[in-house]
């Protein structure tokens, strides 16, 4: 009998031991860090960076891979994204109140997804609130509740960055790397039930780069969100709501942080307490600022629309376009004050042909809200052009 209660005893001990290494493992592989690839041998799929976690349904970053918000977002068809940033243990970003300067290694990631009802049909809605994991809003994307279409990947490299599009596939279990590109067919239905297909389409590492080089000079691309000016802006982190410069800072991945009253802050163009103008100048900044800038692709226009910018000529204020098409809609002005109507700005916006709208990537849909904002904009200025 007690060689038998001995024999049991061992027994039980050498199955918790066995259960408490498969815990241990399991804990060090969940801990383990982002995996950086060399730029010639990137992986095909997503979950070999180990930038992003999926587990029992919910999506979320590594350990030391800090998500990130803009004021106002770049508009892509009216999906939702969840940003990441992420450091190799002991490196740092400078700041600069243009440009970041992000060490070699730093890996930026976008997941664009959108909100799913039950039945699986996608949601086209602005509000964030229920894509989330409960008591976990900001960090644990509920898989449940969304529905994944791409992760885009910025690397910093020695030289350079590199672009990296992956694409998640139907089961919503892993994403693939696309070089090429990829379309996914939807169909959005918004609040009043209204439903409009929506081919997504996402871009080719090339069509990264081409809205990604700031200075077309050089072709060189760099980040257009994580900005001093996008960045300003409180964010609920696990530990509480902050300030994500602030949180940057204590973090040790940004130094030089001036004082944060003196920072540039671009508007969120949903918050009615901001000025009308602010508000349209956060969303020409961040969807056409990237190339209607002094150094970027569209700066033979002559039409500047970055943040910053005071001339109101380059504003596009009674600014006649330099080469006319089926881009001006036949009107003679980038902005006539008080005429949105007559204004080829919000001809070009609210356009989806091919030549016309603008941007020319990353949407193929009309922005309903943005439309509004830059039309109330319009109508408001004083003046005319006559």
């Amino acid at each position: 009998m007690k060689n038998n209660n001995q024999i049991s005893r061992k027994l039980i001990y050498s199955i918790w031991s066995l259960v408490l290494l498969i815990g241990l493992v399991g804990c060090d592989s969940y801990k383990k860090d982002v995996h950086l690839f060399p730029a010639e041998e990137v992986p095909e799929n997503l979950s070999a960076w180990n930038l992003l976690r999926l587990e029992k349904g919910v999506l979320f970053p590594a350990e030391r891979a800090l998500p990130y918000d803009l004021n106002t977002g770049l508009f892509t068809d009216y999906a939702h994204k969840f940003r990441t940033v992420w450091l190799p243990k002991g490196a740092f970003v400078t700041y600069g109140e243009e440009q970041f300067n992000y060490p070699v290694g730093t890996i930026l990631s976008k997941t664009f997804y959108y909100p799913q009802e039950s039945s699986g049909v996608v949601r086209r809605t602005d509000d964030f609130s229920a894509d989330y994991v409960e008591g976990r809003f900001g960090q644990a994307l509920d898989l449940n509740r969304v529905r994944l279409v791409e992760t885009r990947l910025l690397i910093r490299r020695q030289e350079n960055w590199q672009a990296l599009p992956y694409v998640w596939n139907k089961e919503q279990t892993e994403a693939t790397l696309e070089i090429a590109g990829d379309v996914k067919n939807f169909q959005l239905v918004g609040l009043n039930g209204q439903q409009e297909n929506l081919s997504y389409v996402v871009p080719d590492a090339n069509q990264c780069a081409g809205c990604h080089a700031e200075k077309f000079t050089d072709k060189a691309i760099s980040p257009l969100g994580p900005k001093a000016r996008h960045l300003n802006k409180d964010y609920p982190y696990g530990s509480g709501v902050e300030n994500q410069l602030l949180f940057w800072q204590k973090a040790g991945y940004l130094r030089g942080l001036p004082d944060l009253k003196s920072l540039p802050r671009n508007a969120n163009i949903y918050d009615a307490t901001v000025s009308l103008e602010d508000r349209a100048r956060a969303y020409l900044d961040i969807n056409c600022g990237h190339c209607h800038n002094p150094t970027g692709p569209a700066d033979t226009s002559g039409l500047m629309l970055h943040y910053g910018e005071i001339d109101w000529r380059k504003l596009g204020l009674c600014k006649p376009p330099i080469a006319a098409g089926t881009g001006s809609g036949g009107h003679l002005f980038a902005i006539v004050p008080g005429e949105p109507e007559n204004s080829i700005l919000n001809f070009r916006v609210e356009s989806t042909a091919p030549g016309a709208m603008m941007p020319e990537l990353g949407r193929s849909m009309v922005h309903t809200e943005g439309v509004e904002l830059l039309k109330q904009w319009v109508s408001s200025l004083p003046g005319s052009c006559t």
